[in-house]
């Protein structure tokens, strides 16, 4: 039997196959590109940032705030240091040989002239006695009774004189002692206004470090939540990765599956080419995909990069 005749059942065979194959339409959609949806720690990463734009502006106001209040207390350091000086002044005049005076009564003269007149009313009365005295004695106009006149009225000279010496003394004595008092009050003031400057003065170092510790804080929820999105961005780009890297697997299997028939007619119809001494065909193959896992991860890495770029440990 020739070579040709014991072939021929064999090609019938590979023609009706290869009639049904290449007739029969291939549904490459069961094998197209599929992506693998955003991961939801992705989704939550995104959301994060979104959330994170302006995030500072609370902290950066309440700062604002603590410094117009620092400024404020300043000023009113300021103000109470201006006031010590004239504190100081008013009580530089209570001191010294002189401080007395502002002091003094203004009625103290009328005082002393009102009392100085019914003093020497008083007086007259005595004077009367005397001559009375002469005249009942027959000594009127004599000499004893001059003796006796100018002794009282040297007596009442100096009654009168140690009198007005007296309310002179106690006037100076209150006016001294009203000055001591307002140079005591003054230094009073003096260290109450001083306590109100440090006072003032501590009150604006709070509200520096006040101001200080909001910038902190706007600086650590940024810092935060930029270490947060960078590793959730990570993660869910892993996953992602990960997914779709099943997809491309399931696909490929799929066109393999898919193609598979055609590599073996391929192959049956250059066995019976080269049994009939025929040069047989290039034998067919399937195109080389790369690692799927490999690809996808190479995608997901530069993305989960991209986040670590924007917000992984950014200030403000």
């Amino acid at each position: 039997m020739a070579i040709s005749e014991f072939l021929e059942p064999a090609i019938k065979d590979y023609a009706t196959q290869a009639k049904a194959t290449y007739s029969a339409p291939i549904d490459t959609s069961t094998f197209a590109q599929k992506v693998a949806p955003q991961d939801a720690m992705t989704t939550q990463a995104a959301g994060l940032a979104t959330q994170g734009v302006g995030s500072y502006q609370p902290y950066l106001q309440a700062a604002q705030t603590a410094q117009t209040q620092g400024a404020g207390a300043l000023g009113q350091a300021a103000t109470a240091v201006g006031g010590l000086g004239a504190i100081q002044n008013q009580a530089a005049g209570m001191t010294g040989p002189q401080a007395y005076q502002p002091f003094m009564s203004p009625y103290q003269q009328q005082v002393i002239d009102a009392t100085l007149s019914e003093f020497d009313k008083s007086r007259l009365g005595g004077q009367q006695q005397i001559r009375d005295a002469a005249v009942n004695s027959g000594n009127f106009g004599g000499g004893r009774e001059g003796a006796m006149m100018g002794q009282y009225n040297a007596d009442s000279l100096a009654d009168r004189s140690a009198l007005q010496a007296q309310m002179l003394q106690q006037g100076f004595g209150q006016a001294n002692q009203l000055a001591q008092q307002g140079f005591g009050n003054q230094n009073t003031l003096f260290a109450m206004q001083n306590q109100q400057n440090l006072s003032n003065q501590g009150l604006a170092g709070a509200y520096g470090n006040q101001m200080n510790q909001q910038f902190g804080l706007s600086d650590f929820n940024r810092s935060g939540m930029g270490q947060d999105i960078n590793a959730l961005g990570s993660l869910g780009a892993a996953n992602q990765a990960q997914a779709q890297a099943q997809l491309n697997a399931t696909r490929m299997n799929e066109q393999t599956a898919a193609y598979e028939p055609y590599g073996r007619l391929s192959q049956y119809g250059n066995t019976l080419t080269g049994l009939a001494g025929g040069v047989a065909g290039s034998q067919y193959a399937e195109p080389e995909a790369a690692d799927p896992y490999a690809s996808a991860l190479a995608g997901a890495t530069g993305v989960a990069g991209l986040f670590g770029q924007i917000y992984g440990g950014r200030r403000i």
